[in-house]
């Protein structure tokens, strides 16, 4: 990913995951510094932690590398999620949390986690589907419930 892909990036113009993840919650970016829109969406209720916060090469043995990865930092992710941000609910946004899901599922984050029909909500749709409509519409549902 490049640095404009990452919500939390400091410069650029948000491109990728971190446009996606602002277009899902209904934040424009238009004529807003990134720091006007970390706030905004702050304030909107929205935190977006990572469970690993640095790529890594895909060097064939990608998924078994990732689940790896994402194993060891899930504890002090959840504990992040706990302690410091608290939220009423989590959910769970890309297709390589599937990989752990379970794991996810098993570990005392304090709330519920929101799934897309039980996996991670994707940002990029495939074969027709639209991914990011249906986040849209399990943040509404949660913002009314």
């Amino acid at each position: 990913m490049q640095d404009e892909e990452f919500l939390y990036a400091s410069s650029g113009e948000f491109r990728g995951e971190g446009a996606q993840i602002l277009d899902a919650v209904g934040i424009s970016t238009a004529g807003k510094t990134r720091e006007v829109l970390h706030a905004e969406f702050q304030r909107a209720g929205f935190f977006l932690t990572h469970v690993l916060e640095c790529p890594f090469e895909d060097n064939g043995t990608f998924e078994a590398r990732a689940q790896t990865m994402l194993k060891k930092r899930l504890t002090a992710v959840a504990t992040r999620i706990r302690r410091s941000l608290k939220p009423k609910r989590v959910m769970a946004v890309t297709e390589e949390l599937t990989l752990v899901m379970d794991d996810i599922l098993a570990t005392d984050l304090g709330c519920p986690v929101v799934l897309d029909r039980g996996k991670p909500f994707l940002l990029e749709s495939r074969s027709g589907e639209n991914s990011v409509a249906r986040l849209k519409d399990a943040l509404a549902a949660a913002s009314a419930g």
